[in-house]
């Protein structure tokens, strides 16, 4: 078996995930000592999964400050005018009410401490939110991702460079039986503004291309793995850039990947 069929064979993602034993996990080992294109693809295989996890924190309720203001709310009587009986309580008067606006001051800014501080928990509980959202997301897109490399009904072809872009690379995941294809485009560099990358279903006798999808919302793909639309029969894939919303045809000067089933 030639390097590119041991590639091809899935030994390589069942080696990623710890699947093998330990005369194979030797095997897998030694090629990739001797053939530097098996170590670089079980490099491009661990950098297509990661591990995410999220935290909680407790949400202070609004509700408690609205409480504790309402209770520290002053009611204003109305104040009597006396003339003071002598100058020693005209000063207690006016001492008493030198303490009562600083207790007045402290109160305030204790109301003022705490309303932050809810306003405060309330942008934090709002990130966390988000936090959740996005985890939830990129969990469910590991999950898919490990599926269709674990999938053993899957076709491994591997997609190589073309003229416009050497180094670029893709893998197509094909499952002959249902005709379901998903692409793993993390070889391929981000797309200009205004431009989209499409992916072919190739007919080699004649070469006949036809549009199975478009690799849309590339940059927020973290996993780069995209699900397209299936291909009964397909016995080659292309990847080309394309305007937005794709073209009815590829355009072989912006041919960025290509491979054979």
């Amino acid at each position: 078996m030639d390097t590119q069929d041991y590639i091809n064979s899935g030994i390589l993602e069942l080696y990623v995930y710890g699947l093998l034993n330990e005369t194979e996990n030797s095997e897998v080992a030694k090629m990739a000592k001797e053939h530097r294109e098996v170590e670089s693809e079980i490099i491009s295989i661990e950098k297509s999964i990661l591990n995410l996890s999220t935290s909680f924190s407790p949400f202070l309720s609004a509700d408690n400050f609205a409480k504790i203001k309402a209770k520290l709310e002053l009611k204003h009587s109305k104040v009597v005018q006396m003339q003071p009986k002598s100058n020693i309580l005209m000063y207690v008067g006016w001492a008493a009410a030198v303490l009562l606006l600083i207790g007045f001051g402290y109160q305030y800014n204790r109301l003022s401490q705490t309303s932050q501080q809810v306003v405060s928990a309330e942008n934090e509980k709002s990130k966390l939110q988000e936090a959740l959202v996005t985890s939830e997301i990129r969990n469910k897109q590991t999950e898919d991702a490990l599926a269709v490399i674990r999938d053993t009904k899957n076709t491994v072809v591997n997609l190589g460079g073309q003229a416009v872009s050497p180094r670029s690379f893709a893998k197509v995941y094909y499952n002959k039986q249902s005709a379901t294809v998903y692409v793993d485009a993390a070889g391929l560099p981000e797309p200009p503004e205004g431009k989209v990358y499409q992916v072919w279903a190739l007919k080699l006798n004649p070469l006949t291309p036809t549009s199975i999808g478009l690799l849309e919302n590339f940059t927020a793909n973290n996993y780069k793995m995209f699900a397209v639309d299936n291909a009964t029969g397909a016995e080659g894939f292309g990847i080309t850039l394309e305007p937005a919303g794709g073209s009815k045809s590829p355009t072989m000067e912006q041919l960025y990947t290509l491979g054979k089933v």
